[in-house]
């Protein structure tokens, strides 16, 4: 009798430390539309921080020992996704580099990066997602973030499924693809300068008219819905895959403007 299961690939969900630690739902919605996708996920309980901030401050051997144990802990599955450009970045565009000319690690880095997607890409262009079910009652503009744009070209597919939500109305954003003024460590060691670049940002958030700021990366999103947030704004703020999942019942982030 022949097995009619479809096959289903093994994802592992790079969870990613400010979702794990500031907004847990970005993972659950993360699950969902993975899930609803054709596959199944797992979150491996070895993994911890991409090595962003070790890498970006110049501490190599740290990030080196970081990236052997991410990709040892998500060595035996099909795919690595990531709800963020950024991590996703570190991951498929940063690792191979790290251990260029080490015998034992130079191919697991590259076979490790060739299966690392962010969210929303892996969604369009490894799974072929054209529409969600989702409904969302309202307006939202989208913000570019940098690493998903530019290391990972992510800019048509968030808003080919956005368009595909009933009740959702898309105002673009001017400069959409211009930095937040986050850039992980750049707002600690630069705050002044950090705080020049959002205050434009929000400036061209407002202007859209649009209710909900979205975008794929938590770091951008918080640094812009705080600065929203102290200047008053009642623009809200919301991880993308939370809208494309349909999980909105909950507060935006940084709570209500």
């Amino acid at each position: 009798m022949n097995d009619q299961t479809p096959f289903r690939p093994r994802v592992g969900l790079f969870v990613t430390c400010l979702v794990d630690l500031f907004r847990p739902t970005i993972g659950f919605a993360a699950v969902k539309l993975i899930e609803d996708s054709g596959c199944t996920v797992e979150v491996p309980a070895a993994q911890t921080c991409c090595g962003q901030p070790a890498y970006n401050s110049g501490d190599r051997a740290d990030t080196k020992a970081i990236a052997k144990n991410t990709i040892e802990a998500f060595e035996e599955y099909d795919y690595v996704v990531a709800p963020s450009g950024s991590c996703a970045g570190m991951l498929k565009k940063h690792y191979p580099g790290l251990f260029k000319g080490e015998a034992k690690w130079e191919a697991r880095a590259a076979d490790f990066a060739a299966k690392v997607h962010e969210l929303v890409s892996f969604l369009v262009d490894i799974r072929g997602v054209q529409s969600v079910p989702a409904r969302f009652s309202g307006s939202v503009t989208y913000h570019d973030s940098c690493s998903g744009l530019r290391e990972l070209g992510i800019r048509a597919q968030p808003r080919a499924l956005l368009g595909t939500i009933k009740g959702l109305k898309l105002k673009e954003l001017k400069e959409a693809d211009v930095c937040c003024g986050f850039g992980g460590t750049f707002c600690v060691k630069y705050p002044d300068i950090s705080n020049g670049i959002v205050e434009k940002k929000t400036e061209r958030i407002d202007e859209t008219g649009a209710g909900t700021l979205l975008a794929g990366d938590l770091g951008c999103l918080m640094n812009m819905a705080g600065k929203l947030k102290r200047e008053g704004s009642k623009v809200e703020t919301r991880h993308v895959a939370e809208v494309l999942a349909g999980m909105t019942d909950g507060p935006p982030i940084g709570g209500k403007g």
